[in-house]
C-alpha cells in the first residue's frame, strides 16, 4: 500500500521558517517523483517543490524561499520554507508521481496519484 504522511505544520510568525516532513512507504521511493503542493481556502492547489532522482524543481513563484531535499535511506522528503508570509498559509500536501517527472509538475498534478492527508501551515503577522 502506497502511503505518504506529512508532519511538521503549525503556527509560525511572518518572516520565520518551517521544515515539513513527508514519510513514504509502499513504493520504490527512488523511482518516483515526490512533490509538495499547497491549497489555501478558496484557491486552487498549487505546486511548491518537487524532487526526483536527486534533481529539484520549483515554480518561479517559489524559487529563493523554498527548498526540498530527500533522504533515500529513510524514504523521506523535507521541504524547507523560509521567509514565510501570511499568504503562505495553506494546507500542504506531499504527493507521489510514479512516472518520476518534476518538469512543470505544477501543471501536471493529475500524474500524482498518491497523496498524504496534508498538514496545516498558518503564518501570522
Amino acid at each position: 500500500e502506497v502511503r505518504l504522511v506529512e508532519s511538521g505544520g503549525g503556527l509560525v510568525q511572518a518572516g520565520g521558517s518551517l521544515r515539513l516532513s513527508c514519510a513514504t512507504s509502499g513504493f520504490d521511493f527512488e523511482r518516483y517523483a515526490i512533490a509538495w503542493f499547497r491549497q489555501a481556502p478558496g484557491k486552487e492547489r498549487e505546486g511548491v517543490s518537487c524532487i526526483t532522482h536527486g534533481t529539484t524543481a520549483y515554480p518561479d513563484s517559489m524559487k529563493g524561499r523554498f527548498a526540498i531535499s530527500s533522504d533515500n535511506a529513510k524514504s523521506m522528503v523535507y521541504p524547507q520554507m523560509n521567509q514565510l508570509q501570511p499568504e503562505d498559509t495553506a494546507v500542504y500536501y506531499c504527493a507521489a508521481d510514479p512516472w518520476g517527472h518534476c518538469s512543470d509538475f505544477g501543471y501536471k498534478i493529475r500524474y500524482f496519484d498518491a497523496w498524504g492527508q496534508g498538514t496545516q501551515v498558518t503564518v501570522f503577522s
